[in-house]
């Protein structure tokens, strides 16, 4: 059974920057994406501070997101990284696994991922999530750089859209027809 404790608020700020966009898109009725709440058991509470200092999570989650945008099924998982490099250690094989089955149905998955130090956004499909994955299985690298991703789908924010997916969403969408 996982342990939560504070190194899984990480990834915090840019789910708040894609909740409040996610907020934005459904105002303007363009898509419903609803962030998936992590069932946990806390264990120790700071009663002062009104805070949970541990806890279990009950379950494996899937991943950050799911909804639907005009009329098509996505899911997606909020990552961040600090360098050029990303560990693949960061998605687990049930997200995969998940992403996998939301693909073979005619959804979309992805990734958003943040370069903070480049203030930069990446969109990655879940095809090219699962090429890096099945190489680190192979035995090759356990993560990617930054080179190795395709230019077009990095964006960054814009038009007061924190994190604008929706665009890439469609770049996806055009490169599979």
């Amino acid at each position: 059974m996982a342990t939560w404790n504070s190194r899984g608020l990480r990834g915090s700020a840019l789910e708040d920057f894609i909740n409040r966009t996610n907020e934005k898109y459904a105002e303007h009725r363009l898509a419903v994406i609803q962030k998936v709440p992590t069932p946990i058991t806390p264990i120790k509470i700071d009663k002062e501070n009104h805070q949970i200092t541990l806890a279990y999570f009950e379950q494996k989650s899937t991943v950050d997101y799911i909804g639907v945008v005009q009329g098509i099924p996505v899911c997606f998982d909020a990552k961040e990284c600090h360098t050029d490099t990303f560990p693949l250690a960061n998605i687990h094989a049930h997200q995969v696994a998940f992403m996998e089955g939301y693909e073979q149905q005619q959804g979309i998955a992805f990734l958003i991922i943040f370069f903070t130090h480049r203030d930069e956004y990446y969109y990655m499909r879940y095809r090219e999530m699962k090429k890096f994955w099945d190489r680190a299985l192979e035995g090759g690298r356990k993560s990617f750089r930054y080179e190795e991703l395709t230019p077009q789908f990095f964006f960054t924010s814009k038009s007061g859209v924190l994190v604008p997916y929706l665009d890439e969403i469609q770049l996806d969408l055009n490169l599979r027809d």
